[in-house]
């Protein structure tokens, strides 16, 4: 008996919300493959655009618990998202002028880059007490368009590239950085999906068990990333492999495979 997409589905989001609790950015990025090689999905299109729907939805969620806890640099955070938006529009609308084919080599490449950037050694010091200043807003609106554009473009969340670049325009901290990030993945992703729904390339059921898997898998990735704290670089470098191979696989699946 042929197993269930909409449970291979649910299962796949809640593999990925694990992997996003536990590691932070980076995990959304297998969205999109999980609606591929699971639920039954055959256009890239409608992949990319259901899964940018589910990423902005469960950015957004996130975004909540950072608020109460404070730990959002709103000012900063603001800046860089509307910059962003409408880079992640002219992304996501250049994205739809090529192939299926092309759009997931560009896509493995993507996730190719984010799996090397996360062996790099996080820096964890910075300013927690940041304030907005036009120097700063001269600094944060090219960095948000341009990490807009690539957002769109490769329909995925984006935290790999918006959490060093507020750090960078800023000099935040990286919990500061990783909790303001939310504010434009869910932007970037809600602008993504828009584009894309308006040409009916958006599973809206799809979307909604993707989100649903991953609220199940977060809430099971937060008790199991206080259990890894101790060997948290170790699983980061196994996640990353992880997130390399996959690319490969669709690398090669774009390529005919």
């Amino acid at each position: 008996m042929p197993f269930d997409p909409a449970i291979a589905v649910v299962l796949g989001g809640a593999v990925v919300g694990f992997l996003l609790a536990v590691f932070g950015g980076g995990g959304s990025v297998l969205a999109a493959p999980v609606l591929l090689y699971l639920g039954g999905v055959t256009d890239a299109h409608v992949a990319v655009g259901t899964a940018s729907a589910a990423v902005a939805a469960n950015a957004a969620l996130n975004l909540l618990g950072h608020w109460r806890g404070g730990r959002i640099k709103w000012p900063c955070a603001t800046v860089f998202a509307v910059a962003g938006l409408a880079g992640s529009f002219a992304g996501s609308s250049l994205a739809k002028l090529i192939s299926g084919q092309q759009l997931l080599l560009a896509f493995a490449f993507a996730m190719a880059a984010i799996g090397l950037s996360m062996f790099r050694k996080p820096a964890s010091e910075g300013d927690p007490d940041v304030h907005i200043s036009m120097k700063l807003v001269a600094r944060l609106a090219p960095l948000g368009l341009l990490t807009g554009l690539a957002a769109g473009f490769f329909g995925i969340g984006g935290g790999f590239l918006i959490v060093p670049g507020l750090m960078l325009a800023t000099g935040m901290t990286m919990a500061n950085a990783t909790a303001s990030s939310l504010l434009s993945v869910a932007l970037f992703g809600a602008a993504t999906s828009f584009n894309y729904a308006l040409t009916g390339q958006v599973d809206w059921p799809l979307a909604g068990l993707l989100l649903l898997g991953g609220a199940v898998g977060g809430v099971a990735g937060l008790f199991a990333a206080k259990g890894l704290a101790g060997h948290a670089r170790l699983a980061r470098s196994l996640f990353a492999g992880m997130i390399i191979l996959v690319a490969i696989y669709v690398a090669w699946r774009s390529l005919g495979g």
